[in-house]
Protein backbone atom coordinates (compact mmCIF):
# COMPACT_ATOMS: atom_id res chain seq x y z
CA UNK A 1 0.00 0.00 0.00
CA UNK A 2 1.30 3.38 -0.93
CA UNK A 3 1.83 5.91 1.87
CA UNK A 4 -1.27 8.08 2.34
CA UNK A 5 0.72 11.32 1.83
CA UNK A 6 2.01 10.09 -1.51
CA UNK A 7 -1.55 9.60 -2.67
CA UNK A 8 -2.51 13.09 -1.55
CA UNK A 9 0.48 14.78 -3.18
CA UNK A 10 -1.26 15.73 -6.47
CA UNK A 11 -4.20 17.18 -4.54
CA UNK A 12 -1.91 19.23 -2.26
CA UNK A 13 -0.09 20.59 -5.27
CA UNK A 14 -3.39 21.48 -6.93
CA UNK A 15 -4.87 23.41 -3.99
CA UNK A 16 -1.61 25.09 -2.94
CA UNK A 17 -1.39 23.22 0.37
CA UNK A 18 1.49 23.10 2.88
CA UNK A 19 3.95 21.95 0.27
CA UNK A 20 3.40 25.05 -1.88
CA UNK A 21 6.17 27.66 -1.75
CA UNK A 22 5.33 30.98 -0.08
CA UNK A 23 4.88 33.79 -2.57
CA UNK A 24 7.28 36.73 -2.48
CA UNK A 25 5.44 39.89 -1.42
CA UNK A 26 5.13 42.64 -3.98
CA UNK A 27 7.48 45.61 -3.87
CA UNK A 28 4.65 47.89 -2.73
CA UNK A 29 3.75 45.47 0.07
CA UNK A 30 7.39 45.36 1.22
CA UNK A 31 7.56 49.16 1.26
CA UNK A 32 4.28 49.43 3.20
CA UNK A 33 5.55 46.89 5.74
CA UNK A 34 8.75 48.90 6.24
CA UNK A 35 6.61 52.03 6.73
CA UNK A 36 4.77 50.20 9.53
CA UNK A 37 8.11 49.44 11.20
CA UNK A 38 9.06 53.13 11.21
CA UNK A 39 5.64 54.56 12.04
CA UNK A 40 3.19 53.73 14.83
CA UNK A 41 -0.37 53.27 13.59
CA UNK A 42 -2.02 55.58 16.17
CA UNK A 43 -1.34 59.29 16.90
CA UNK A 44 1.95 59.68 18.74
CA UNK A 45 4.65 62.10 19.81
CA UNK A 46 8.42 61.88 20.13
CA UNK A 47 11.50 64.05 20.34
CA UNK A 48 14.03 64.24 17.51
CA UNK A 49 17.58 65.46 18.00
CA UNK A 50 19.67 66.37 14.97
CA UNK A 51 23.44 66.60 15.31
CA UNK A 52 25.66 67.70 12.43
CA UNK A 53 29.29 66.54 12.24
CA UNK A 54 32.03 67.93 10.00
CA UNK A 55 35.19 65.85 9.84
CA UNK A 56 34.19 64.08 13.05
CA UNK A 57 33.52 67.26 15.05
CA UNK A 58 30.05 68.43 16.10
CA UNK A 59 29.13 71.64 14.27
CA UNK A 60 25.40 72.10 15.01
CA UNK A 61 22.63 70.69 17.20
CA UNK A 62 18.85 70.98 17.01
CA UNK A 63 16.01 69.43 19.06
CA UNK A 64 12.38 69.10 17.97
CA UNK A 65 9.11 67.81 19.39
CA UNK A 66 7.13 65.89 16.77
CA UNK A 67 3.36 65.28 16.90
CA UNK A 68 2.05 62.94 14.19
CA UNK A 69 -1.36 61.66 13.15
CA UNK A 70 -2.45 59.72 10.08
CA UNK A 71 -5.29 61.13 7.98
CA UNK A 72 -8.55 59.24 8.33
CA UNK A 73 -8.78 59.05 4.54
CA UNK A 74 -5.67 58.12 2.61
CA UNK A 75 -3.45 57.23 5.57
CA UNK A 76 -0.70 59.79 5.00
CA UNK A 77 0.60 61.50 8.13
CA UNK A 78 0.04 65.08 9.19
CA UNK A 79 2.70 66.52 11.49
CA UNK A 80 3.24 69.43 13.82
CA UNK A 81 6.88 70.11 14.66
CA UNK A 82 7.84 72.35 17.60
CA UNK A 83 11.41 73.62 17.87
CA UNK A 84 12.92 73.08 21.34
CA UNK A 85 16.63 73.93 20.99
CA UNK A 86 18.63 76.04 20.41
CA UNK A 87 16.83 78.61 22.54
CA UNK A 88 16.82 81.20 19.76
CA UNK A 89 14.51 78.90 17.79
CA UNK A 90 12.36 77.66 20.70
CA UNK A 91 8.61 77.45 19.96
CA UNK A 92 8.93 78.00 16.24
CA UNK A 93 6.61 75.60 14.43
CA UNK A 94 6.50 73.60 11.24
CA UNK A 95 3.28 72.05 9.95
CA UNK A 96 2.86 69.35 7.31
CA UNK A 97 -0.71 68.92 6.12
CA UNK A 98 -1.17 66.92 2.95
CA UNK A 99 1.62 68.00 0.60
CA UNK A 100 1.80 71.48 2.14
CA UNK A 101 4.60 72.43 4.53
CA UNK A 102 4.42 75.63 6.57
CA UNK A 103 6.89 77.35 8.91
CA UNK A 104 5.58 79.64 11.66
CA UNK A 105 7.68 82.10 13.70
CA UNK A 106 5.92 83.48 16.81
CA UNK A 107 8.12 86.60 16.66
CA UNK A 108 6.78 87.69 13.28
CA UNK A 109 3.45 85.86 13.62
CA UNK A 110 3.79 84.89 9.96
CA UNK A 111 3.47 81.45 8.39
CA UNK A 112 5.57 80.81 5.30
CA UNK A 113 5.20 77.96 2.86
CA UNK A 114 8.35 75.86 2.63
CA UNK A 115 9.77 73.15 0.42
CA UNK A 116 10.26 69.66 1.90
CA UNK A 117 13.55 69.51 -0.04
CA UNK A 118 14.97 72.53 1.81
CA UNK A 119 17.68 71.66 4.30
CA UNK A 120 16.85 71.98 7.97
CA UNK A 121 20.20 71.03 9.48
CA UNK A 122 23.19 69.36 7.86
CA UNK A 123 21.94 66.75 5.41
CA UNK A 124 18.51 66.52 7.05
CA UNK A 125 15.81 68.19 4.96
CA UNK A 126 12.49 69.52 6.21
CA UNK A 127 10.86 66.41 4.78
CA UNK A 128 13.16 64.12 6.76
CA UNK A 129 11.85 65.17 10.18
CA UNK A 130 8.15 64.63 9.41
CA UNK A 131 6.47 61.23 9.57
CA UNK A 132 5.59 59.87 6.13
CA UNK A 133 4.31 56.65 4.62
CA UNK A 134 6.58 56.22 1.61
CA UNK A 135 4.23 53.68 0.03
CA UNK A 136 1.68 56.46 -0.52
CA UNK A 137 4.14 58.81 -2.24
CA UNK A 138 6.32 56.40 -4.24
CA UNK A 139 5.83 53.58 -6.72
CA UNK A 140 8.10 50.69 -5.72
CA UNK A 141 9.69 47.98 -7.84
CA UNK A 142 11.71 45.01 -6.59
CA UNK A 143 15.23 45.13 -8.03
CA UNK A 144 16.88 42.20 -6.26
CA UNK A 145 17.40 40.23 -3.08
CA UNK A 146 20.95 40.84 -1.93
CA UNK A 147 23.25 41.04 1.06
CA UNK A 148 24.11 44.55 2.24
CA UNK A 149 25.99 46.07 5.17
CA UNK A 150 23.87 47.84 7.75
CA UNK A 151 24.89 50.84 9.87
CA UNK A 152 26.82 48.56 12.22
CA UNK A 153 28.65 46.92 9.30
CA UNK A 154 26.72 43.69 9.77
CA UNK A 155 25.58 41.77 6.69
CA UNK A 156 21.81 41.50 6.28
CA UNK A 157 19.82 39.85 3.51
CA UNK A 158 17.59 42.53 2.02
CA UNK A 159 15.07 43.33 -0.62
CA UNK A 160 16.43 46.14 -2.77
CA UNK A 161 13.61 48.43 -3.86
CA UNK A 162 13.59 51.22 -6.43
CA UNK A 163 11.14 53.98 -5.46
CA UNK A 164 9.87 56.49 -8.02
CA UNK A 165 8.02 59.58 -6.81
CA UNK A 166 4.38 59.87 -7.84
CA UNK A 167 4.23 63.62 -7.09
CA UNK A 168 6.69 66.52 -7.51
CA UNK A 169 5.87 67.69 -3.96
CA UNK A 170 7.72 64.88 -2.17
CA UNK A 171 11.18 65.28 -0.66
CA UNK A 172 13.15 63.09 -3.08
CA UNK A 173 12.76 62.35 -6.78
CA UNK A 174 13.75 58.72 -6.34
CA UNK A 175 15.05 56.44 -3.59
CA UNK A 176 16.88 53.13 -3.44
CA UNK A 177 15.77 51.31 -0.29
CA UNK A 178 17.09 48.14 1.35
CA UNK A 179 14.59 46.30 3.58
CA UNK A 180 15.48 43.27 5.71
CA UNK A 181 13.89 40.12 4.24
CA UNK A 182 13.34 38.59 7.67
CA UNK A 183 11.52 41.39 9.48
CA UNK A 184 10.82 44.28 7.03
CA UNK A 185 13.13 46.63 8.92
CA UNK A 186 14.49 49.44 6.72
CA UNK A 187 18.27 49.07 6.67
CA UNK A 188 19.63 51.62 4.22
CA UNK A 189 18.42 54.22 1.75
CA UNK A 190 20.00 56.23 -1.05
CA UNK A 191 18.24 59.47 -1.95
CA UNK A 192 18.47 61.19 -5.35
CA UNK A 193 17.59 64.58 -6.78
CA UNK A 194 15.61 65.11 -10.00
CA UNK A 195 18.97 65.57 -11.78
CA UNK A 196 19.94 62.07 -10.60
CA UNK A 197 22.56 63.35 -8.16
CA UNK A 198 23.06 61.21 -5.05
CA UNK A 199 22.14 63.57 -2.23
CA UNK A 200 22.71 61.29 0.74
CA UNK A 201 22.87 57.76 2.09
CA UNK A 202 20.95 56.98 5.28
CA UNK A 203 21.36 54.05 7.68
CA UNK A 204 18.52 53.10 10.05
CA UNK A 205 20.00 51.88 13.33
CA UNK A 206 19.56 51.09 17.01
CA UNK A 207 16.28 49.24 16.86
CA UNK A 208 14.36 49.27 20.16
CA UNK A 209 10.93 48.25 21.37
CA UNK A 210 8.89 51.46 21.06
CA UNK A 211 5.09 51.79 21.00
CA UNK A 212 4.47 48.11 20.41
CA UNK A 213 7.12 47.32 17.81
CA UNK A 214 10.85 47.27 17.13
CA UNK A 215 11.62 50.65 15.56
CA UNK A 216 14.82 52.48 14.53
CA UNK A 217 15.80 55.09 17.11
CA UNK A 218 18.67 56.57 15.08
CA UNK A 219 19.26 57.51 11.46
CA UNK A 220 22.79 58.28 10.25
CA UNK A 221 22.85 60.43 7.10
CA UNK A 222 26.02 60.72 5.00
CA UNK A 223 26.42 63.39 2.35
CA UNK A 224 26.42 62.12 -1.23
CA UNK A 225 29.64 63.96 -2.12
CA UNK A 226 31.48 64.43 1.17
CA UNK A 227 31.52 61.36 3.47
CA UNK A 228 32.97 63.51 6.26
CA UNK A 229 29.72 65.48 6.44
CA UNK A 230 27.39 63.42 8.63
CA UNK A 231 24.05 64.19 10.27
CA UNK A 232 22.68 61.96 13.04
CA UNK A 233 18.97 61.94 13.89
CA UNK A 234 18.04 60.40 17.27
CA UNK A 235 14.48 59.65 18.37
CA UNK A 236 13.46 59.51 22.04
CA UNK A 237 10.52 60.00 24.44
CA UNK A 238 8.09 58.03 22.29
CA UNK A 239 4.54 58.14 23.60
CA UNK A 240 0.97 57.66 22.47
CA UNK A 241 -0.49 61.12 22.26
CA UNK A 242 -3.82 62.64 21.33
CA UNK A 243 -3.12 65.03 18.45
CA UNK A 244 -6.20 67.26 17.97
CA UNK A 245 -7.15 68.05 14.39
CA UNK A 246 -7.04 71.75 15.32
CA UNK A 247 -3.26 71.52 15.85
CA UNK A 248 -2.88 70.44 12.24
CA UNK A 249 -4.48 73.53 10.71
CA UNK A 250 -2.42 76.45 9.43
CA UNK A 251 -4.82 79.00 10.95
CA UNK A 252 -4.31 77.48 14.40
CA UNK A 253 -0.52 77.93 14.51
CA UNK A 254 -0.60 81.37 16.27
CA UNK A 255 -2.77 79.85 19.03
CA UNK A 256 -0.81 76.65 19.60
CA UNK A 257 0.35 76.16 23.19
CA UNK A 258 2.52 73.20 24.16
CA UNK A 259 0.94 71.06 26.88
Amino acid sequence: MKPILAGLWPLLMLIGGPVAAAATPTAQEILAASDAVRNPAKPFALQTQLIEYRNGRESANLSLAVYAKAEASGGQYRNLIRFLKPLRDANKLMLKSGNDLWFYDPASKASIRMSPQQRLLGQAANGDVVTVNLALDYRASLVAEEDTLDGDRQTRKCYKLALAATSPDVTYHRIEMWVDVANNQPVKGRYYSESERLLKTAYYRKYEQQLGSMRPTETVIIDGLDPNWVTVMRYSDWNWRDVPDAWLQRDYLPRFKAE
